[in-house]
């Protein structure tokens, strides 16, 4: 097989994968993690249920790889939230307002609490998930500490600013699954201005 052949089936593969996980979100948010299964996503992703199997071997499997896409993606965006320029306040507002406007993100806080307590998650797992959890604090921590140099954000230490930070965000989305939903505004600025300095305002 040529490099160039060799690249498009990898590249056509990740597509696949990308339409099944799209498809697991989709059913989890309609159907929960429970009631969801194989042929759900096959049939809400339109391929075969053997077509699924080719790339993961249980709805189990699919719902990790679903989690860390999730994980590794938020991760990156507030990496490259942190590097740009701007002030922290700028960079936590518009980090919230992409939070609260995320399509069913509040599956995303399901999987991660369900995945990190469920007996069927192994240990090795359940490590990789908290790690990858805490990692993404980091480039957080580093967005409260701008802020807390420019005298904007409350003082304290940055990386239990940034904990809070986002208990509180999945805490509000976890408002918004269908059904049980809160009618009461959630407003990116308003999270914010928790998180201000006394003397800003």
């Amino acid at each position: 097989m040529s490099p160039r052949n060799a690249e498009r089936d990898l590249q056509m593969r990740e597509r696949r994968i990308d339409q099944i996980l799209d498809a697991a979100r989709e059913v989890m948010a309609v159907k929960g993690i429970g009631s969801a299964g194989i042929n759900d996503i096959a049939a809400e992703a339109k391929i075969s249920i053997g077509n699924i199997y080719h790339y993961f071997t249980s709805k189990e499997e699919i719902f990790s790889a679903l989690l860390k896409r999730g994980q590794v993606g938020y991760g990156k965006l507030v990496a490259e939230l942190a590097a740009e320029n701007g002030t922290a306040v700028e960079k936590l507002l518009k980090l919230s307002k992409a939070w609260l406007a995320a399509d069913n993100v509040w599956t995303q806080t399901i999987l991660l609490v369900s995945s990190r307590m469920s007996e069927l998650t192994s240990p090795e797992e359940r490590e990789a998930i908290t790690g990858r959890f805490a990692a993404n604090l980091t480039p957080l921590a580093a967005i409260f500490e701008q802020g807390i140099r420019e005298g904007t954000l409350r003082d304290g230490d940055p990386l239990e600013h940034a904990m809070y930070f986002v208990s509180f965000m999945q805490g509000l989305v976890l408002q918004q699954v269908p059904g049980i939903r809160v009618p009461v505004a959630l407003r990116a600025e308003r999270v914010v201005s928790y998180f201000r300095s006394e003397k800003t305002e």
